[in-house]
């Protein structure tokens, strides 16, 4: 079994999975109003992705992130996050974890936690309840908290997911990096992705996270520090919370040098770079053989046209998408 090494020679170790493109949330920047999901005909089935993700495994991937849509309205997700757990007691797999938007924490947080997750992204942009409901379009602050109360319990680690919206949110960032100061929870702040069709221009949206930092200094000290999670930020320290702060910079500053992570959706489209449209099928050699031999082939040839990185940009000029689909399909 070879490593997958691609033609810039990363090696991929980061496997990100979309259990779902369906979501309870239709977050402004993320989703149409009116989406139209996927056929449940059309998803691979939980035992599928088991096998799609070990296979990855063997292949030396050494952190899975299950993602949406919302991944924890996929129904027995929590028989896939039980079964991949075997990996992390072999050592195969160093970390299990998911991105959510907490709305159903309050009922699975003990769960994952029993099934070895131990730190969880939680996508949250305002503290505000009235512009929460406004950006999620139906979403419930409340029971995002009591979510959080139930993660905390439940002894998981949990890092804040902050799209930086302009105009939105943009001025209650010092209010997100003290409350998250209180609750020990670490933060990540995000450029908006231009991806799928939106009813608006994405350049109103635009805040780089170079503007967002400049303006954090005026108020905290931010140290620099040489954190690796795996994923893209760039993390500093914040002296006065005691907490870390990341940067998720996709189009003021191209992180892609450093790319680890290929994406792999619900129908099994594998997408090796978020920012283009280039995917493999592995739907197809996984139905077609028992055996992963074609499996196995399909991914190394996949992993050889990985590219060096995406082209995303927004502007005045830029405001449509870079890709069509939304993010909620190829997965958080």
């Amino acid at each position: 079994m070879t490593d997958m090494i691609d033609p810039f020679g990363r090696h991929v170790t980061y496997l990100r999975v979309s259990v779902t493109d369906r979501c309870d949330f239709r977050c402004s920047y993320c989703m149409s109003e009116n989406m139209t999901f996927l056929p449940k005909k059309d998803l691979l089935s939980l035992e599928e992705l088991d096998r799609l993700c070990t296979t990855f495994i063997r292949k030396g991937v050494k952190k899975i992130r299950l993602t949406g849509g919302e991944p924890l309205v996929r129904r027995g997700i929590i028989n896939l996050f039980r079964d991949l757990s075997r990996h992390l007691d072999t050592g195969e797999l160093e970390e299990l974890t998911l991105t959510t938007n907490g709305s159903q924490l309050d009922k699975f947080a003990k769960d994952l936690a029993a099934c070895g997750v131990r730190r969880i992204n939680v996508s949250l942009d305002t503290l505000d309840a009235g512009k929460f409901r406004e950006l999620t379009r139906r979403g419930d602050l409340n029971k995002v908290m009591k979510g959080l109360d139930a993660a905390s319990a439940a002894g998981l680690a949990v890092k804040i997911n902050m799209v930086a919206l302009r105009k939105f949110n943009e001025h209650s960032i010092n209010d997100m990096i003290t409350w998250c100061g209180q609750r020990g929870f670490d933060l990540t702040m995000i450029e908006t992705m231009p991806m799928g069709e939106m009813d608006f221009h994405r350049g109103d949206q635009y805040l780089p996270l170079s503007e967002v930092r400049s303006n954090l200094e005026k108020d905290w000290s931010l140290r620099d520090i040489p954190l690796k999670t795996g994923g893209p930020a760039s993390y500093c320290e914040i002296a006065e919370t005691g907490q870390k702060i990341g940067f998720i910079t996709p189009l003021s500053h191209n992180f892609c040098e450093s790319c680890n992570r290929v994406r792999l959706t619900c129908t099994g489209t594998l997408y090796m770079c978020l920012g283009q449209d280039d995917a493999a099928d592995l739907r197809a050699p996984l139905r077609d053989s028992e055996a992963d031999e074609l499996l196995e082939e399909a991914v190394d040839k996949a992993i050889a046209r990985k590219p060096k990185g995406h082209d995303f940009i927004i502007d005045r000029e830029n405001g449509g998408p870079a890709v069509m689909r939304h993010m909620s399909v190829t997965g958080g």
